[in-house]
């Protein structure tokens, strides 16, 4: 396997993939060393994961510029990533005693009825590059914690990244047999698949997620798939500061290039803010510096993927051809790495794929309605389901709204953002299952009930 840096196309390290027979031994020391962690008590357990967020903490900038170096993302919003999966640490640690506890639902005179939280045994955690602390963090956090060991692969894009956090759970108490990383692309996920994990995590793209769904289903084990967005955000008549709204959406669409599964991917905007409100976003995406990752300032980096600079190419190109006009940006900029200009498309109707197909880069279009009824039924014209959003004074008109959107999240004068407290999951293409809250860390249980009487 060979890792390059996508900011400079450099070749940063080769390694060896895993094949099926180091897979398998993988897998199997994983399966032998379980019993042992699910022994553990819960709050050793839970004393060596936030041991995981602390090490986090002390090595934050040395494993910042790997995320940097293998991924593309700009170092501050690497910084950010790997902040913001150890609050998610922080609040699944806390909660872990709450919710993954025997419960005991009826207690009597000779009879106790209560819930057993058992782990499911060993998971697969097949991840993704975008973000992998936050998207891994999600799954294998609380799967640990919970009492399961854990299988995990790091995308090809973010192999180093992964060895990373291998190194830091080991460091923190995670025994090496009870977290293993599989290193590969997609031949070493198709070796998983044949073997009889508990669970299996994915976090990726519809047709993959499809792809894995249908393959294990005969194994009749969970299976959840956070898949992709085509993220809606509507602009209503009563918002006051179109500046401050216009770059809190700008950033919504553009932070880490896009290339995230809860970026806004379509914007709708009220007639009687839209030319205000394009002009204000024109100008803060304008505003935004492209460059090295590592250089100070830099908000657009370079994509990770090479392939995805023809997809947003062809995005845009099929959009000018259907009558939208180019705000901004629009092409690849030359020289060395995947970089694509920052680029806001107007005058978009959705049989343009910009409006209908999932982006995942800095392009974002723009649809003036007329009123909510309107937004309502653009917002709803999509396979996805994972996020929607609404800016505006009046929170009953918001909710109003998005009660009526089937999405796994509805933000109000806000987007692109996950709190650890409230679950996370979409509907339709965007996925099943959920992580975080309550029902993420129940996900890597199976509940037992018991009767107890005399």
């Amino acid at each position: 396997m060979k890792i390059f840096n996508p900011a400079t196309e450099e070749l940063i390290q080769e390694m060896a993939e895993d094949d099926k027979l180091s897979v398998e031994k993988k897998y199997e020391d994983l399966h032998a060393a379980q019993p042992a962690w699910r022994r553990i008590p819960l709050k050793e357990r839970i004393t060596i994961l936030q041991r995981f967020s602390e090490l986090l903490e002390e090595n934050l900038e040395q494993i910042a510029l790997i995320l940097t170096q293998e991924i593309g993302k700009p170092l501050q919003q690497s910084r950010n990533e790997i902040k913001g999966g150890i609050a998610r640490i922080q609040w699944l640690t806390g909660n872990a005693e709450k919710y993954l506890s025997d419960e005991i639902m009826k207690s009597e005179k000779g009879l106790e009825e209560k819930i057993s939280y058992e782990p499911l045994g060993v998971i697969c955690n097949i991840s993704a590059w975008n973000y992998p602390y936050l998207v891994g963090i999600n799954v294998f956090v609380p799967a640990l914690l919970a009492g399961n060991a854990v299988m995990y692969k790091p995308s090809e894009y973010a192999v180093l990244t992964g060895l990373a956090i291998q190194d830091l759970l080991q460091q923190s108490g995670v025994h090496e047999n009870i977290f293993k990383v599989a290193v590969g692309g997609k031949e070493v996920g198709e070796l998983l698949l044949q073997l009889p994990f508990d669970g299996y995590f994915f976090t990726g793209s519809y047709q993959t997620g499809k792809y894995i769904y249908e393959k294990v289903a005969p194994k009749m084990v969970p299976c959840q798939c956070e898949l992709g967005g085509k993220d809606p955000l509507y602009v209503t008549d009563d918002i006051s500061d179109v500046k401050a709204v216009a770059a809190a959406t700008a950033d919504g669409a553009f932070y880490n290039n896009g290339q995230s599964c809860c970026s806004v991917e379509r914007i709708y905007v009220h007639e009687k803010k839209y030319d205000q409100y394009v002009d204000e976003f024109v100008n803060e995406v304008k505003s935004y510096k492209a460059g090295l990752p590592l250089e100070e300032g830099v908000y657009i980096g370079p994509l990770t993927r090479k392939e995805q600079l023809n997809t947003i190419e062809q995005q845009v190109k099929d959009a000018v051809e259907k009558g939208a006009q180019i705000k901004t940006g629009g092409k690849k900029i030359e020289g060395k790495g995947y970089y694509f200009e920052p680029t806001v498309l107007t005058d978009v109707n959705h049989t343009m794929s910009v409006m209908k197909e999932e982006s995942f880069g800095p392009v974002i279009g723009i649809m003036k309605v007329k009123d909510d009824e309107e937004a309502v039924q653009l917002m709803r014209d999509t396979e996805y389901g994972l996020t929607a959003s609404v800016y505006g004074n009046s929170k009953e008109r918001a909710e109003k709204i998005l009660e009526q959107i089937d999405a796994g999240t509805g933000y109000w004068n806000c987007c692109d953002r996950v709190s650890a407290a409230l679950p996370w999951g979409g509907r339709k293409h965007s996925g099943i299952g959920v992580t975080l809250s309550h029902a993420g860390l129940r996900a890597f249980t199976r509940p037992k009930a018991y009767h107890l009487k005399g």
